[in-house]
């Protein structure tokens, strides 16, 4: 799809603008909420009733916290560690309780409900994130109460909930270092009945990146919904997402990242993304504590990935094959997704065995499909077409029913036991030889948790629950279609911790325990099979959330995660008692905050220990970058937000405040930097 440029994007704000005061304008109805899928839901008790590790981000910490990206809120969650790329958050790579943070492939990730990831049960690789401009909150669940989700819950999930449509129009401008321009609007309005509202939302941005690697992005939400009689409600949401961004896979080697930190080594390359979603939502009060929730929803990504071919690597830098005619230079591996699904739940209320009782079942049936195809060039550096040298598509269908009952023994001790059963069906051909194979798989995932209400300011839970991780396409069926009987990945997670507030403290705490077995490992066999299960590895600690209220507008919050043992359990995956990868045993996120009327402003410390990026655990680093120890650091960023009247609002970051320069990862192939000082100021009006 052809680039909108900067300048012609504009328009697009008028024409919503427009689109907005064509559909009349009316207060807002405070009785339509349109429906969705929360992960934990709002307010007090809907935390109280989960057995397990909770956190939401709410809009006012957004709001002052003014994060890159949804990645970059997720910092303010303990338990989540993440890992910068091309700097921005665009692809994502969240980690949870020492799981490694690549391609965020452990956990599952959504938006209102909605799987994020392209392909769940192709490969569950994260190459798209939403946008935390259109964000309304940010949930984050750990726990037994995950199995209401899946696949993909080993470490969590993760919903994203969007801003449900608002009364006016409101303009948002933001500009910065580093090229940084973005220009947004919301609009919003609802019928003279006020039984139906809708809004749009539209963004576009444009930078030079942290390291030259600069990016073209446009965003476009429209939602929406309606009230059906009175008991029934419908909501629809359409998302358009395109972006191009001049990034790599190939990073710094050692002599440029001393000399040159800034430096885009792969100039040539760019990630261009773009994704379109549909999803409706509909809610029906069958009757007093009998409920029914349906979401239909599809996606489409395309994922366009330009490399130039590596001909070496040194410390100096990287070279790359030249484009005279004689060999490939330029590759281009190009997958398109498509996403579709169908998730009901039924909830129902009821005093069976003389005590309360909330009980959820569900069904979704889902389907992924990829073509994923490898163009090649031999004379252009900036190809975007070529020889067709490998050209194959995957399929994969999956059911999953589940049930859980929370039986609330008194008002004091809840007790949830709960079950998941995932079948799905794998598929791979290829398409230029004809070859093809197939698998399948039942995963089943009991659960239980538990809370108990000690005192008014404690509560103590508890859970243990059986979470997997499909294996990919790619890896089930081989290239020549032999199926190779591999079973999910499993773990074993057992948490118990405690929450609650005394007085101007809240406070959560929680001992986490992962027994992850039957991993993936390469393991020759007889009949063609090269893949089977047998890795393990155990991941336990601590993490601990604390907000104290000082007075006089000042206060405290953050949090902290110790990862006591991130290590091998066999030999399988890497040296029996080795750190994993990417699993720093301490992170912390300390923010101090002030607030005098519309006043707000905010100083954090975000503080990542030392950290391997192999198996080996190598220390020194070697010639070319990829292999080495990742320092410990610690960044500081200053936001402050003004809400001038009604209308105006001003704010405005500074991230990295002390230029702290620090290695963020050495994935894929050599140094990548950690986000350098950068400042932003922005406005927004509402009409």
């Amino acid at each position: 799809m052809p680039k909108v440029s900067l300048v012609l994007k504009p328009s697009l704000m008028v024409l919503a603008v427009s689109s907005a005061f064509t559909f009349q304008m009316h207060a807002m109805a405070d009785e339509i909420t349109l429906p969705r899928i929360d992960v934990i839901g709002v307010g007090e008790q809907a935390i109280a009733k989960q057995p397990g590790s909770v956190a939401i981000i709410d809009e006012e910490k957004l709001e002052l916290l003014q994060p890159l990206s949804t990645q970059d809120a997720l910092k303010s969650v303990p338990g989540i560690v993440v890992r910068e790329e091309e700097g921005y958050g665009f692809i994502p790579n969240i980690g949870m309780r020492g799981l490694n943070p690549n391609r965020s492939q452990k956990l599952l990730v959504l938006e209102d409900g909605v799987p994020v990831a392209p392909g769940l049960f192709l490969a569950n690789e994260s190459y798209y994130s939403p946008r935390i401009e259109r964000m309304q909150s940010i949930e984050v669940l750990k726990g037994a109460a995950g199995l209401r989700y899946g696949p993909t819950t080993i470490g969590g999930v993760i919903n994203y909930k969007t801003k449900d449509p608002e009364q006016g129009v409101k303009l948002t401008t933001r500009v910065g270092t580093h090229g940084f321009r973005l220009l947004g609007v919301d609009a919003g309005g609802a019928t003279p009945s006020g039984d139906a509202v809708a809004g749009i939302s539209v963004i576009t941005s444009k930078g030079d990146g942290f390291r030259n690697n600069g990016f073209d992005l446009t965003d476009i939400v429209a939602k929406g919904g309606l009230q059906i009689g009175d008991n029934q409600w419908l909501s629809a949401k359409f998302s358009y997402y395109d972006n191009e961004i001049n990034t790599s896979y190939v990073g710094l080697r050692p002599n440029e990242y001393k000399n040159n930190p800034t430096k885009n080594p792969a100039p040539n390359d760019y990630f261009i993304t773009d994704r379109k979603s549909f999803d409706i939502n509909h809610e029906w009060e069958i009757a007093s504590g009998v409920k029914l929730n349906t979401l239909l929803y599809w996606s489409q990504l395309n994922r366009d990935y330009w490399r130039r071919d590596i001909a070496s690597r040194t410390a100096n830098g990287t070279t790359f094959v030249a484009c005279t005619g004689v060999s490939n230079c330029m590759t281009g591996r190009n997958r398109e997704f498509e996403m579709a699904g169908l998730d009901s739940r039924l909830f129902i209320n009821h005093n069976s065995f003389g005590i309360k009782n909330e009980t959820e079942i569900g069904v979704r049936l889902h389907s992924d499909s990829l073509s994923n195809k490898t163009l090649r060039s031999r004379t252009d550096p900036d190809a975007r077409s070529g020889t067709l040298t490998g050209d194959e598509t995957q399929k994969a269908e999956g059911v999953a029913l589940y049930a859980q009952n929370r039986f609330e023994l008194n008002d004091k001790v809840a007790v949830t036991p709960g079950l998941r059963v995932e079948s799905y069906d794998q598929k791979r051909k290829n398409e230029l030889t004809g070859v093809k194979g197939k698998a399948n798989n039942t995963e089943v995932m009991p659960g239980i948790g538990a809370t108990w209400q000690v005192v008014p300011e404690a509560q103590l839970f508890a859970g243990a629950f059986k979470g997997f991780s499909p294996a990919m396409v790619a890896t089930a069926i081989s290239g020549d279609g032999v199926d190779q009987q591999l079973d999910a990945e499993r773990s074993m997670n057992y948490e118990i911790g405690m929450r609650g507030a005394i007085q101007r403290l809240t406070y959560e705490a929680t001992v986490f325990h992962m027994d992850f077995e039957n991993q993936i490992v390469n393991q020759s066999l007889s009949a063609g099979i090269n893949q089977a299960n047998g890795g393990k590895t155990l991941n336990q600690g601590l993490e601990l959330a604390l907000g104290y209220d000082i007075g006089d507008g000042w206060s405290v919050d953050g949090n902290a995660t110790y990862v006591a043992v991130a290590e091998f359990k066999n030999d399988a995956l890497g040296p029996e008692g080795n750190r994993l990868p990417y699993a720093p045993k301490f992170t912390s996120n300390m923010n101090l905050n002030y607030k005098l009327g519309s006043f707000k402003t905010s100083l954090g410390a975000y503080h990542v220990s030392r950290q391997y990026v192999d198996a080996a655990n190598t220390r020194e680093q070697n010639a070319i970058g990829t292999l080495g120890e990742i320092s410990s650091y610690t960044t500081f960023n200053l936001n402050a937000y003004y809400d001038v009247d009604k209308h105006w609002s001003i704010f405005g970051t500074v991230r990295n405040l002390f230029d702290k320069k620090y290695i963020a990862s050495r994935n894929p192939d050599g140094i990548f930097t950690g986000v350098e000082r950068n400042a932003e100021i922005g406005a927004s009006y509402k009409f």
